[in-house]
């Protein structure tokens, strides 16, 4: 039968590098160390660790067996705080996770049911592969999540995903560019100018901003990189570049800053928001949190279609 010190055991060989430093830092002997990775070894039928001159490395099935065992230990761990809060303090807990535009609209009214439940919410806030791997490992229960056009997200067959609300990507430009006055914006036509993209190299509005280009036949030009969406806005403003933003990033402020924000003409670009958790042993809290979602995610939507998008522009040329 497998042990959780069996799994702990595997994960410190593979942070290590080596028996000795994994004995020490679960404050283990060596042999005890040896007599675990034994047992896990028999248990699979498969050797998981490779011994060599220079230290030990996993082997392909240690590497199939590591990702497993870290999400095992991840949720012993997280449920482990969950009910220390609850005998010491008679909270429950609800470890969240989600990325930044989510947090700002999304979250707070759904937190705040939570609260007045006597729920205490810990976010771990991040882009979204980070999100993911906090899913994936169990430091979170729950996940705001989101996908691209043509890239579905597969988390695998233990977690849902429940679709809250499409996200449109927008072109944001400034207030006095020529084709702020039109109601959507050919991309084609912002062929010759500068583009703000991501910071990350992986930044999945960047991906789509490149496909919708390529499918008019060119490559955006990146003039300069950036995660934050109030600099995105002061820099568009400013004249110096375009870019594609989320709707869910708009304050309802743009106009103040001299800033137009378009759809683009031709197929919608949009991103699906979705709330991520296990399928199997659901929280009362996180079951609650998603239905909070919901209706937050519903009251977003009803906002949009009372007030179509349509900042003030000042187009008179460039």
């Amino acid at each position: 039968m497998l042990e959780l010190r069996q799994f702990q055991v595997l994960r410190a060989i593979a942070r290590e590098g080596s028996l000795a430093a994994a004995a020490r830092s679960l404050h283990y002997s060596q042999p005890t160390i040896a007599h675990h990775l034994a047992a896990i070894e028999s248990h699979f039928g498969a050797p998981l660790v490779h011994r060599g001159p220079r230290g030990v490395r996993l082997t392909e099935a240690g590497r199939l067996v590591l990702p497993h065992a870290e999400a095992v230990l991840g949720r012993v761990g997280l449920v482990e705080r969950e009910v220390r809060a609850l005998v010491e303090q008679g909270a429950r807990s609800l470890h969240v996770g989600t990325f930044p535009t989510a947090g700002a609209l999304l979250l707070p009214p759904a937190v705040r049911e939570l609260a007045q439940e006597g729920v205490r919410v810990q976010l771990v806030e991040g882009e979204l592969p980070t999100v993911v791997e906090a899913l994936r490992t169990g430091a979170v229960q729950i996940a705001l999540v989101y996908s691209q056009p043509g890239e579905p997200l597969d988390l695998g067959e233990e977690f849902a995903l429940h679709h809250l609300l499409d996200d449109p990507l927008l072109l944001a430009l400034p207030a006095d560019h020529p084709l702020a006055a039109l109601d959507r914006v050919p991309l084609g036509e912002l062929r010759d100018e500068g583009w703000i993209m991501g910071a990350s190299d992986w930044d999945p509005c960047d991906r789509v901003l490149s496909w919708a280009c390529a499918q008019e036949g060119f490559e955006p030009v990146r003039v300069m990189r950036t995660d934050d969406y109030g600099m995105l806005k002061g820099f568009v403003a400013a004249g110096t570049a375009v870019a594609l933003i989320p709707r869910l990033a708009l304050t309802g402020q743009e106009s103040a800053l001299d800033l137009a924000v378009r759809p683009v003409a031709g197929p919608a670009l949009a991103r699906r928001v979705s709330v991520a958790m296990l399928r199997a042993t659901v929280s009362d809290a996180a079951e609650t949190l998603r239905e909070a979602l919901s209706v937050q995610a519903r009251t977003i939507e009803a906002a949009w279609r009372a007030h179509p998008l349509r900042t003030p522009n000042r187009a008179v040329g460039r």
